[in-house]
Parts: C-alpha cells; sequence; structure tokens
C-alpha cells in the first residue's frame, strides 16, 4: 500500500459536542502527522459555529502512515462534560472516522460521462480568505451517490484532481467493504469488519482513559495524547493488527 491516505472525520450523536470531539481528533491527527514529518492537508470541511467539526475530509501522506493509521476506521466515542453542559452532567459523544487509501486510477475506473461537476468560491476556515474565483469544486458519482469535494487547492484543476483522489478512494472503500461481506467470521472477529459503524474506541474523561474495545487496550494521560502523544497508540495498533 502506498504513503498517501485518506481520512474523513464526521460528528455522529451528540450535536455541537460531536463536533467538537470531531477537531479533538482531527487535531490528535494532525499534532501526530507533525510528529511523525507527514504531509497533513484538509482537502473540505464544514464546521459549526463552536469551532468544531460537522465533517472533514484530510489526506496524509508520508513513510508510515498508513500503517500507522489504516486501523483508525471506525466509531470513537467521548465521554466528558461538554463546555456547553451546565449541570456538569457528563455526556456520550461520538465521530466516525474512514481511513482510505489513495489509489492509482487504473484501480478504479470512473466515466467521466458518471459525474456531475460543479465549482463556486472556495475559503478557508469560518469563510477566511474567500476566492474571487470559482476554484473549489464538488463531485457528485451519480451512480453511486457519493459526492466529494475539495477547495484548498487555487486552481480548478488542482482542485478537481484532489476530488477525484478522494472520489477513488471512497469507491475503493465501497468495493472492498463488498468484498468483506464475504469474509468468514473468525477473520471479522479477529480485525473487525473496518466499517464506520463499528464501535472501536472510547476516551472517558472523568477516568482519564482511553479503551481500544477491538483489543481490549487501556492508556491514561488522555490529554497529552488527543495532544498529539499517538504513537503509544499506534505502535499498539500496527503490532496487534500484523497480517
Amino acid at each position: 500500500m502506498g504513503k498517501k491516505l485518506i481520512m474523513e472525520i464526521r460528528a455522529g450523536v451528540g450535536g455541537d459536542e460531536a463536533a467538537l470531539f470531531a477537531a479533538n481528533l482531527t487535531e490528535m491527527y494532525r499534532q501526530y502527522a507533525v510528529a511523525k514529518n507527514w504531509r497533513f492537508t484538509v482537502v473540505d470541511a464544514s464546521e459549526n459555529d463552536l469551532g468544531g467539526y460537522k465533517s472533514i475530509v484530510i489526506e496524509i501522506s508520508g513513510e508510515g502512515a498508513w500503517d500507522s493509521l489504516q486501523h483508525e476506521s471506525g466509531v470513537h466515542r467521548v465521554q466528558r462534560v461538554p463546555k456547553t453542559e451546565r449541570s456538569g452532567r457528563i455526556h456520550t459523544s461520538t465521530a466516525t472516522v474512514a481511513v482510505m487509501p489513495v489509489v492509482p486510477p487504473q484501480e478504479v475506473v470512473i466515466n467521466d460521462r458518471d459525474l456531475e461537476v460543479t465549482f463556486s468560491r472556495a475559503g478557508g476556515p469560518g469563510g477566511q480568505n474567500v476566492n474571487k474565483v470559482e476554484t473549489a469544486v464538488r463531485i457528485l458519482h451519480k451512480p453511486s451517490g457519493t459526492v466529494v469535494a475539495s477547495r484548498v487547492e487555487r486552481s480548478q484543476a488542482a482542485n478537481r484532481e484532489r476530488a477525484m483522489d478522494v472520489l477513488r478512494a471512497k469507491l475503493y472503500e465501497e468495493q472492498i467493504a463488498k468484498e468483506a461481506a464475504a469474509i468468514g467470521a473468525e477473520r471479522k472477529s479477529k480485525v473487525g469488519t473496518g466499517d464506520r459503524s463499528e464501535k472501536i474506541r472510547t476516551y472517558n474523561f472523568p477516568d482519564d482513559r482511553i479503551t481500544d474495545h477491538r483489543i481490549g487496550k487501556k492508556w491514561s494521560n488522555l490529554e497529552k495524547i488527543l495532544g498529539g502523544d499517538f504513537e503509544k497508540i499506534g505502535a499498539v495498533m500496527r503490532e496487534s493488527f500484523k497480517e
């Protein structure tokens, strides 16, 4: 597998708190990427009013990136008192993570006639640095209904290329998911389905504990890990899921 991947993080159950948690996960992976000297590029994002992410698509590239992050796909659950909670109650919220390899064009055949491409003015997070020209690209793959977008580059052509990378990754993921349906129960129980609907990890703030439910491993110093000290988890994941 190559050195480049697409990561999509989406807020799940929990409204604004889920979006803030999605932003926490994004920052954890970003700081980890910085520490590993990987390239971390936000391709597209949808924010809420509190600075959280309803959804965000990221491209990460560098030596070892795929090996370290490929098993992050699934439901990540957080238990904590939200900043917006006045009575001090602990809430449970979720965010989903999907990690997909960037695949070469020949691996996924896409017919141009199946695409609906639209352009708009690009802008940074919060509407900053809005372009006067329509460089942002949105692509609808009509047969599957899959929609992707890119606004990070300064030209339509570059954004279209990035969006096509994301589209191929998503279509490839769908293809692999169909093939995985034929995998035996023993194999599934060992490695999980890799599906974003599978609960894989809980971040429990009151107990300062992160638990990975697939391997039964627990870590403390939760805030430090969310701050980017992810290698202690990444190393265990690589070892636990070796073929």
